[in-house]
């Protein structure tokens, strides 16, 4: 871990991102990527030491309330957070400024800062989103090695159903020969059934690979499933999208699913979603305060 001061936080399009690099080891990450030009090792997590007063400084100047998002380079929730409360700072500044929130991380200590959670909510609007990846929980502890088990986020997602709090789940990645099975999707799927989360985002059964995350991830190819890197060479070669030969069964299963039980399924009309701000009504704001 290391600390730098930074210029700016927020982005054009009200994202943050308040650590760089990941403690959680998942070993498909496209963050590992180097077009992102990462100047330290990934597991040296760079915190943005300066974060909250940036976030803070551009909130109050901004003329126009929206939904502020953070989690899609680096989860905010790594371990380091525990100690540092960078993250809730940040959630903190958002919830006085009354803005949205709209958050994404594979953690279960999200619940830590769940009172800020139904406080921006109430004010606002505040969307948690949760990524799920398999429902095999040993295979998770692989794939996934530094971080809560899926079957400890689907807990969350429906203790944030209990509070009133809105939840979208990110499908996939979908690896190829180990993970795209409709077993595994099914599982996934009863699991955000019970938990009657708003949408499920998915860009097809597959994942991305790139220079610099391909390396990583063939190299745990070869440590935890022997003999797949080569199969994996061999059927795809250098390309950046790497679909299952299941796509389209799996795809169908996935949208009749989300169509029987309610799930928004389209990912346009999922985003547009998470980033329409929404306003408490006079009559909510005297409930309130």
């Amino acid at each position: 871990m290391h600390y730098k001061e930074v210029k700016t936080i927020l982005s054009a399009n009200n994202g943050i991102n308040i650590y760089r690099g990941c403690s959680h080891g998942c070993i498909y990450c496209d963050s590992r990527s180097n077009c992102y030009n990462m100047e330290h090792d990934f597991e040296d997590i760079q915190v943005k030491k300066n974060a909250p007063e940036l976030l803070e400084s551009a909130l109050r100047k901004k003329r126009k309330k929206c939904m502020i998002g953070t989690g899609a380079m680096c989860d905010p929730y790594m371990h380091i957070e525990i100690e540092l409360d960078h993250t809730r700072k940040c959630l903190e500044i958002i919830d006085k400024y009354g803005f949205g929130l709209c958050i994404q991380t594979k953690s279960d200590r999200i619940l830590r800062d769940l009172d800020l959670l139904k406080s921006i909510n109430n004010k606002s609007k505040c969307v948690v989103q949760m990524t799920l990846t398999t429902y095999d929980e040993d295979l998770c502890k692989i794939i996934e090695p530094e971080v809560c088990t899926t079957k400890k986020r689907y807990q969350v997602l429906k203790i944030l159903r209990d509070n009133e709090i809105p939840t979208v789940v990110w499908l996939g990645p979908i690896l190829p020969l180990i993970n795209d099975t409709e077993e595994n999707l099914i599982g996934i799927l009863n699991y955000c059934i019970d938990a009657k989360v708003f949408g499920i985002i998915c860009f097809g059964m597959g994942l991305t690979l790139r220079d610099g995350n391909r390396e990583y991830f063939y190299k745990n190819l070869d440590r935890h499933f022997p003999g797949l890197k080569q199969i994996y060479q061999k059927k795809y070669g250098y390309s950046y999208e790497l679909k299952s030969d299941n796509n389209e069964k799996l795809l169908e299963i996935f949208h009749e699913k989300c169509e029987k039980y309610g799930i928004t399924h389209k990912n346009d009309d999922i985003f547009k979603y998470l980033h329409t701000y929404k306003e408490a009504s006079k009559l909510e704001q005297m409930t309130l305060f």
